[in-house]
């Protein structure tokens, strides 16, 4: 490699780059993040790797190890380009018949390809898929095309050409103001406006400067940041860059989790070859700037994900919030001004620069604008990574994209924004996403988390949980967060194990005020969202755990019961021989039944119980099992 000194030598080495790919030459592409690596995708690249050389098929066929391409439950995930033949779920085994069938005679494998599960019609091409052809992919769409470890394979589809426009056409003040006409907010959770922070930073009268992407992503289940980061570190390297140029900012820093290895593998070697081509280093480009960037793995708690904590954590301090008198695009990192964004809103900038405002400002809604990149999990027949514009309704990400709630089970709820985020009931489904509108109903965006809830989640029993979460990651400097949190979540475990009184939900009420209105830093102070949220929309639930002592959802261990069903027991003794506690009674011909006092309420006599008998019931509350009516078991078994 040779350091390119001028914009003409970048579009020279692009075009030396595509004149030695043939776009008709086949090429598959197979999705290696660690979502697909988990389903054994290096054990397909090795299948590859070796069918490719015993049928040789080298001079056929490429092969491109890819970053994310979202559908992550359905990998590893295999696209054969240029027909964009989408296989699902492959294993080392399907190799072989890829190669010799699809490869080499053109056939269809059909066991490979998506099913539609409301029509049964197979789907051969990738963006044909409901779950991709309802999104819209800007940011993670090169995800699926390149090779992570490849540089070529960035420049090829005009990687860095942002920067050389930014660095040799605009000023620093021109690019700001782009950015600022585009309205991109922040994608980590605050929202704020990124062209807004970049001047604040530019203007503070202190020197040096910094910039940081933040690639902390503590929510569970969300891995947005993680993916971009892993499937197309230069994207963010070029953000950042150009970023930098128009603060003024020398030296940068990444900060990745420490549970992200492969996000900091891949990004190690992005950087050494933006370094070799002369993206990063000295004179970048022939422009006269200079920039240089290193990874900082940062520990892996939750709050260190909030600006001031991961400032200190880079300094080499405790990774705790500060109070934030002075904000850190003024004072952070050593006191100097910094400039810390995420890794998604960092990817956005070079899209700006390329296409300009107008074309980003033409996506989203009238305060958010462009496209977001969601973790879609939970009680939803399509989970993974999905990217919309602005403005897209739940609805339509739920049962269009998502697919809807499996099982035939009711929706019941959705939490944004991480397990700071609120609950959000069915009737704002026609809610369109946005920062704005979400804060409205009482959640947020955050860093894009959404878990969808069917009708058997105890909305009590998932305030407690991200309670208990958020007090476990709770840094415990201030004491409206260390203590406020570890009380609700105490007033929670009685509500959830049936020992509150009504007075509680007062007590629990007053706490959600006091820790949001009390705390430091943003994790206290959105930390009550998921119990504000329940009480405002699901308080019946709360109030039957209190008053009635029963779970509606059948969900809280110390409210529920299980009872065989005499009328329906046909002692077939898969109950007796699976419980666990020796708490079932029973031989055969002789009904059997469960002593409560040995009974843990694992619920393993109710998940083995035939569906043909349905003998084994959940119940909660009053009254007792022998006198709960006929049509009160049937339902309790239809919830399984």
């Amino acid at each position: 490699m040779k350091k390119l000194k001028s914009s003409s030598d970048l579009e020279n080495l692009r075009k030396e780059i595509l004149s030695k790919r043939d776009p008709k030459k086949m090429c598959i592409t197979l999705c290696s993040g660690t979502g697909c690596r988990a389903y054994a995708s290096e054990k397909v690249n090795i299948a590859f790797q070796d069918e490719i050389k015993k049928q040789k098929l080298g001079k056929e066929v490429d092969i491109r190890r890819t970053g994310c391409h979202g559908f992550c439950e359905k990998g590893p995930i295999v696209v054969i380009y240029p027909e964009e033949i989408c296989y699902l779920q492959v294993k080392p085994e399907d190799v072989f018949d890829i190669l010799s069938q699809t490869i080499k005679e053109g056939k269809i494998i059909e066991r490979l390809l998506y099913t539609n599960p409301g029509t049964g019609e197979k789907i051969i091409h990738e963006s044909e898929i409901p779950f991709y052809k309802n999104q819209k992919r800007l940011v993670f769409g090169n995800n699926r095309k390149i090779d992570p470890k490849s540089i070529d394979d960035y420049i090829a589809l005009n990687g860095y050409t942002a920067l050389s426009k930014a660095l040799l056409e605009l000023t620093p003040e021109q690019v700001i103001e782009e950015v600022k006409k585009a309205n991109l907010r922040g994608r980590g959770g605050g929202g704020f406006p990124t062209g807004r922070k970049w001047e604040t930073t530019r203007n503070a009268p202190a020197a040096p400067k910094y910039v940081i992407v933040n690639c902390d992503e503590g929510d569970p289940g969300a891995y947005m940041d993680r993916s971009l980061m892993e499937g197309n570190p230069h994207s963010v390297l070029e953000g950042l860059v150009i970023g930098a140029y128009a603060i003024g900012s020398h030296e940068g820093f990444i900060y990745v989790r420490q549970e992200y290895p492969l996000a900091v593998e891949n990004t190690e070697i992005a950087i050494k070859q933006a370094e070799e081509y002369g993206f990063l280093g000295e004179d970048i480009l022939g422009s006269g700037f200079n920039f240089k960037v290193k990874i900082h793995r940062g520990a892996g708690a939750f709050v260190s994900g909030e600006s001031s904590a991961l400032v200190n954590a880079i300094e080499g301090k405790v990774g705790e919030p500060k109070p934030k008198y002075i904000h850190t695009a003024i004072k952070g990192l050593w006191n100097k001004p910094t400039c810390l964004n995420n890794v998604e809103t960092w990817a956005n900038v070079p899209f700006i620069i390329n296409n300009g405002s107008d074309w980003f400002k033409s996506m989203g809604t009238e305060g958010s604008k462009g496209t977001k990149i969601f973790s879609l999990v939970g009680k939803v027949n399509n989970t993974g990574l999905v990217e919309v514009p602005m403005g897209m309704t739940l609805k339509s990400i739920i049962y269009n994209i998502g697919g809807g709630i499996p099982n035939g089970k009711k929706f019941k709820a959705i939490q944004t924004g991480g397990p700071s985020g609120g609950c959000i009931p069915e009737r704002f489904l026609e809610l369109p996403i946005d920062f704005d509108e979400l804060m409205k109903v009482g959640s947020m965006m955050g860093s894009g988390g959404m878990i969808v809830m069917d009708e058997n989640t105890c909305m009590v029993d998932i305030a407690r949980y991200f309670t208990n979460f958020l007090a476990d990651e709770s840094c415990g400097k201030c004491i409206p967060c260390r203590e406020g949190l570890r009380h609700m979540l105490k007033i929670l475990n009685n509500i959830t194990g049936g020992k509150a009184t009504e007075e509680d939900i007062k007590r629990l009420e007053d706490l959600t005020e006091v820790v949001r209105d009390g705390s430091l830093c943003a994790l206290g102070g959105t930390a009550p969202n998921p119990v504000i949220s329940t009480l405002k929309y699901f308080r019946d639930e709360y109030e039957a755990h209190i008053k009635e002592k029963r779970c509606p959802a059948l969900v809280c261990k110390e409210l529920i019961i299980y009872y065989i069903d005499p009328e329906k027991c046909q002692a077939c003794g898969l109950c007796v021989k699976n419980c666990p506690t020796g708490a079932i009674y029973g031989k055969k011909k002789i009904v059997h039944i469960i002593n409560q006092e040995k009974c843990i309420k694992c619920g393993t006599c109710f998940d083995v119980c035939p569906d043909k008998f349905s003998a084994v019931l959940r119940l909660s509350g009053e009254p007792a099992p022998p006198d709960v009516p006929r049509e009160t078991r049937i339902k309790s078994k239809e919830r399984r």
